[in-house]
């Protein structure tokens, strides 16, 4: 979901491919999951199963994701959600309303044989649950990726990573990572390709956004578009109704802020909201470290658990171990990657 500001980055969406952003990604881990989820579906909707079931999209998107980046020199580093903070149970509430309606329209788009609506209404189902989490920080460490759980929102912590040198730029579909102060923010890194929206093919293409190009370009501080965040609505509060992004910017510039949500949004607190942007929950000292995949276990994960083909799995295997190979005690830490 996210805050929506995309009107305000025009020009400042710059179109980057693989190989021009090497280094240390931090990767919003549920984010990602998410997108796996939705895109990696057959055509009515139905996610990628094993026999028993299981849902196996978000392991495909993971692996085939994971060997994408190795082999361009991207690092990457997935960081999952910890505990959201109170004022973000109302979207947590929302957010299980529209998977449910989103179920719903699903059945009924299929009784009815609708395929291309059975496919929207399943995207808008998707959950990750407990089992899809498990499983996939299984794999990653199969694949010898690290991975952490932040104290809070996964976007805080990469932000932090950034701004601190331990990775190079911030991954995530959403735009809350500018407003944690993530300095770099690459999108549509876990999505980009061929992509079914609206019923048509695209082409999505990853893209870098600068936070002080950004800024400087609106001509505001970090905390003036905290403001226009808590105006238009973030994932710790609703927004006022009839105020877009362009809208919101006006009233900021204006020195308005204080007074439109006194007015029009007087049961919300702006500052704990900011406070919460501005010095989220994060961990300090990380050192992250990237190994040779284990072959046996993602043999064993992929194929003799989840039913996956070994002659797809083995040529992946063979991509990604060569990007690995040569590390000193098997290992490759951040100080041997800069």
């Amino acid at each position: 979901m996210g805050v929506s500001i995309r009107p305000l980055l025009e020009g400042c969406r710059h179109p980057v491919g693989f190989a021009d952003i090497p280094g240390v990604a931090a990767i919003d881990a549920n984010n990602a999951l998410y997108q796996f989820l939705s895109i990696i579906r057959q055509a009515d909707g139905t996610p990628l199963q094993d026999t028993q079931g299981r849902v196996t999209s978000h392991l495909s998107g993971l692996l085939f994701r994971t060997a994408h980046f190795l082999e361009n020199g991207i690092m990457p580093l997935y960081i999952f959600d910890g505990s959201p903070p109170v004022f973000k149970a109302r979207t947590i509430a929302g957010r299980r309303g529209i998977r449910q309606a989103g179920e719903e329209r699903w059945a009924e788009a299929l009784e009815r044989g609708d395929t291309d609506g059975a496919y929207r209404a399943a995207m808008q189902s998707t959950r990750v649950d407990g089992a899809i989490l498990s499983s996939g920080k299984r794999l990653l460490d199969a694949l010898g990726v690290p991975w952490m759980v932040a104290p809070s929102e996964g976007e805080a912590q990469s932000a932090h990573f950034v701004n601190s040198g331990i990775a190079t730029y911030s991954v995530s579909q959403d735009y809350d990572s500018l407003l944690f102060g993530a300095s770099v923010l690459i999108r549509n890194l876990t999505v980009s390709g061929k992509r079914r929206i609206g019923g048509r093919q695209v082409t999505v293409s990853p893209e870098r956004i600068s936070l002080s190009e950004f800024l400087d370009t609106l001509g505001i501080t970090r905390e003036q578009l905290i403001r226009i965040g808590i105006l238009i609505g973030t994932d710790f509060n609703e927004g006022i109704h009839g105020i877009g992004p362009k809208k919101a910017l006006k009233i900021v510039r204006d020195g308005r802020f204080s007074g439109v949500m006194e007015e029009k949004a007087p049961d919300t607190d702006p500052e704990p909201i900011m406070e919460f942007f501005l010095s989220p929950p994060v961990i300090d000292e990380y050192q992250p470290e990237w190994k040779p995949p284990d072959s046996d276990s993602l043999m064993k994960i992929l194929c003799d658990e989840y039913g996956f083909s070994p002659e797809r799995i083995r040529p992946v295997l063979e991509r990604i171990d060569g990007p690995q190979k040569g590390q000193q005690s098997g290992q490759m830490r951040l100080d041997a990657w800069g």
